[in-house]
């Protein structure tokens, strides 16, 4: 059909969004509409229930434009995405990229911020999955993150620095493996 995309994303930023040179940002421009952006009322001071309300918003929005969605998800986005898809498990999601998911139980976890994504906890995902970890987060150790993976059913991919606001080849690798998925 003509003006329709091909497939849509559903982007799940972290705390307070990401600023215009973050990957997910780049990715979002470089998808224009077939892209849409959560926009929970509580991104400084996150609420689990929001933020998945905002991720169903996204995701009526986008399936809209495509029946098939990919949720691109970073830091605690990809907390709202696991839980979002635990609730809505025949919702048709092509897949789920889970870049840098923060421990819950970690040290450097913003508890006091985000209080109710305290107790998530990782399950089977109804949809193929890569998760992204590096070794220089200081919210997730590697090893957590491939613990969160295999607890996710999703691949798992570790990068020596992940970087954020610039974005290199990794994410460029990434495109590729959520591409495969629409295929």
């Amino acid at each position: 059909m003509k003006g329709r995309a091909v497939v849509a994303y559903v982007i799940i930023p972290g705390i307070d969004g990401s600023d215009g040179r973050h990957w997910q940002t780049l990715w979002e421009r470089d998808r224009g509409a077939a892209a849409v952006r959560i926009s929970p009322d509580s991104w400084s001071a996150p609420d689990l229930d929001d933020w998945v309300g905002a991720v169903q918003e996204a995701y009526d929005e986008a399936s809209g434009r495509d029946g098939r969605v990919v949720l691109v998800a970073h830091s605690l986005g990809c907390w709202a995405a696991s839980a979002w898809l635990d609730g809505n498990p025949s919702s048709p999601t092509a897949g789920a990229f889970l870049v840098a998911p923060p421990d819950p139980r970690g040290p450097a976890f913003p508890r006091r911020a985000a209080a109710t994504f305290v107790e998530v906890s990782a399950r089977p995902l109804p949809c193929p999955a890569l998760v992204v970890g590096s070794t220089d987060d200081p919210y997730c150790s590697p090893e957590a993150a491939a613990g969160f993976a295999e607890q996710w059913g999703a691949r798992w991919t570790r990068r020596a620095r992940a970087g954020t606001s610039t974005p290199p080849a990794a994410w460029a690798r990434g495109g590729t493996a959520v591409s495969s998925w629409t295929r």
